[in-house]
């Protein structure tokens, strides 16, 4: 369930979804650090005479919310299931490192989150039981099982969600502004670039309704060009390349075609500000993942409902996706890694998925995935499920490093933001998110 954008961010979507039982997740705007929540949901009494599973997640993965824990324990009476969730990954993060480094502490299972994965499997690798010898790996995305998977072969985590990415629109706005309304016209015409994507927002401005901007923010548009080029921040040897990545250099340039017009809303995503966006229908479109529909179904709320519709993106693209990985340090470790099976088994995914729509990194699961009949009718009775299986079956494999996180940072809240809302110019912007990258790497 979570990428390489702010972690923070992610985790606001994820709780905020949550709430609304619906679409997901990863990733709450002012967050507590830490709460815990016993996986019986108070139904089992104290546990006693049993074995205490403690899974440790950040966010909302929906394990509890769709049943899944009281499930389990119905199947494994001997098994008492305690979820202790920590809200923000940026907190959760170091804790587990410092506790994987003490080899006491952790949970049964720990959560990694994306942009954390590379970390774990370069530096924390021996700190976890090989779950690669107990699977069928072939259950998994194959670029899914690469994120987890080391030099030597050894497999550390399981893949949870993933964030296959599409364009969501409101219907009512393209109308107005002259554009096709229906998804698949829309799709061909921005098909294969996210520059032609900007070019259908220019033609939007032409006509664009009173009040309103094509998209929500450059930033928005770098994140998800950026998940489908085949090079991010570093290569596939752990280099660092994000100043010569391809990747980069494009996501930048659509970015700042954005940011230099009037294209952009100007908006931070998951800011108060952008949440304001959505209920006032001031921006045309949005780079969605999956697990975004139950936000913007919340955000958006009643008067929303049928004028959002879905498309599928220029390029497939992943935004979010986390793990479960059994430590060493486990004082359970048999029964953890058995739990971690079952809780990411492509049927356990389908079923989270239609709590909360976090999208499966199972493609067997696909075929039978039903998202809410409420979310459904939202989007304008879109064939979300294929939209996003399609993508996710094509997802590029990319390269994350240890420094990934605040380099995207760097770039987005720094670089982007000094050209979109302080009127800095491209190169200035990338000077100022150049600065700061140097200073993250000691260069």
């Amino acid at each position: 369930m979570r990428t390489s954008i702010r972690r923070s961010q992610r985790l606001m979507a994820l709780a905020a979804v949550a709430a609304l039982t619906t679409g997901l997740l990863a990733g709450c705007a002012k967050d507590s650090d830490d709460s815990s929540s016993d996986g019986s949901g108070g139904g089992n009494g104290s546990g006693k005479g049993k074995i205490t599973l403690t899974v440790g997640t950040f966010g909302v993965f929906g394990y509890k919310q769709a049943g899944l824990y009281d499930e389990y324990m119905k199947l494994h009476p001997d098994i008492n299931i305690k979820e202790n969730v920590t809200t923000r990954t940026d907190v959760y993060w170091p804790k587990v490192l410092t506790r994987l480094q003490a080899g006491s502490g952790t949970d049964d299972i720990q959560a990694i989150e994306v942009g954390n994965i590379t970390e774990a499997v370069q530096t924390q690798a021996s700190k976890f039981v090989d779950l690669g010898k107990q699977v069928d790996k072939s259950q998994w995305l194959g670029w899914k099982n690469a994120q987890a998977t080391t030099k030597d072969g050894k497999l550390i985590g399981l893949g949870t969600d993933i964030g296959p990415m599409a364009i969501c629109y409101r219907k009512d706005l393209l109308q107005k502004a002259g554009l096709p309304t229906d998804r698949t016209k829309l799709a061909e015409m921005w098909k294969g670039d996210w520059a032609k994507y900007v070019d259908v927002g220019k033609q939007y401005m032409k006509k664009a309704p009173k009040g309103t901007k094509f998209v929500d923010s450059a930033a928005s548009v770098y994140n998800a060009a950026l998940g489908g080029g085949d090079e991010r921040y570093y290569d596939k040897d752990g280099n660092v390349v994000w100043d010569k990545s391809d990747g980069v250099k494009k996501a930048w340039n659509a970015a700042m075609d954005v940011a230099t017009s009037d294209l952009s809303a100007k908006l931070k995503q998951f800011d108060p500000t952008w949440d304001q966006g959505y209920a006032n229908a001031t921006f045309a479109t949005v780079a969605c993942p999956a697990w975004m529909l139950g936000y913007i179904e919340q955000k958006s709320g009643d008067s929303g409902k049928g004028k959002w519709d879905v498309a599928a993106a220029p390029t497939a693209a992943n935004w979010g996706g986390s793990f479960l990985g059994v430590p060493l340090a486990s004082k359970h470790q048999k029964e953890a890694v058995a739990l971690a099976k079952w809780l990411t088994a492509p049927e356990q995914q389908a079923k989270v998925f239609a709590k909360q729509a976090s999208f499966p990194s199972t493609p067997s699961a696909y075929a039978s995935l039903k998202p809410a009949a409420d979310t459904t009718a939202y989007f304008s009775n879109a064939p979300i499920t294929q939209i996003f299986a399609d993508s996710a079956k094509t997802i590029p494999v990319q390269y994350f490093g240890i420094k990934d996180q605040p380099i995207n940072s760097a770039i987005t809240d720094v670089g982007i933001l000094q050209v979109e809302q302080k009127g800095k110019s491209p190169s200035q912007g990338w000077d100022a998110a150049s600065k700061e990258i140097k200073d993250v790497l000691g260069q």
